[in-house]
């Protein structure tokens, strides 16, 4: 074990499967929260998808422009359910400097001998794959998880998922320029 592993806390929760059918909130940051992903910015064009957060008439306040790696990252992400049958990507934002995903997974983990290594499998293949055609490991170590346990906590992980980007200034993640 690392000398700076022995005092690290362990995120996962102890003795869950991971591999059980449900859906997960997780996180995952980049090495020095560097903001290598994406740029959040005023909305000037009415016609882009990534656009959250709205105005009195309605009309976007901000977009989130992903910058060449948050593509490479997106790419991954959304390979996932292409590598894992059955899992699916309900939500995801891309930030600066991390990336929030609402994952549903099916019973058990297809194809794995440990099914309460799904979760961590997945995000462990978003990241090899991510750093391998970056050219240079860009992920903090290990990421955040959330069990999604009721409807509500759902709607309000997934509304989170889509105002993230019209309160990045406020974010835990952010880091002024």
């Amino acid at each position: 074990m690392r000398e700076r592993d022995h005092d690290r806390i362990h995120p996962r929760l102890k003795g869950y499967d991971y591999g059980k059918c449900g859906v997960y909130f997780l996180t995952l940051c980049a090495k020095k929260r560097a903001e290598i992903f994406s740029r959040v910015v005023r909305r000037t064009d009415s016609d882009d998808r990534r656009s959250v957060g709205r105005d009195a008439l309605g009309a976007p306040l901000v977009e989130v422009q992903l910058l060449n790696i948050g593509q490479i990252v997106e790419r991954h992400l959304l390979r996932t359910e292409e590598a894992y049958p059955g899992v699916h990507i309900c939500h995801y934002v891309i930030m600066p400097n991390h990336i929030h995903i609402l994952v549903s997974l099916p019973g058990g983990a297809p194809g794995a001998s440990r099914p309460t290594q799904l979760v961590p499998r997945m995000v462990a293949a978003i990241k090899r794959f991510t750093n391998q055609e970056v050219g240079e490991d860009i992920w903090q170590t290990s990421y955040h998880d959330h069990i999604i346990r009721t409807e509500d906590d759902y709607f309000t992980h997934m509304t989170y998922i889509e105002e993230n980007p019209a309160h990045w200034t406020e974010d835990r993640y952010y880091c002024e320029p």
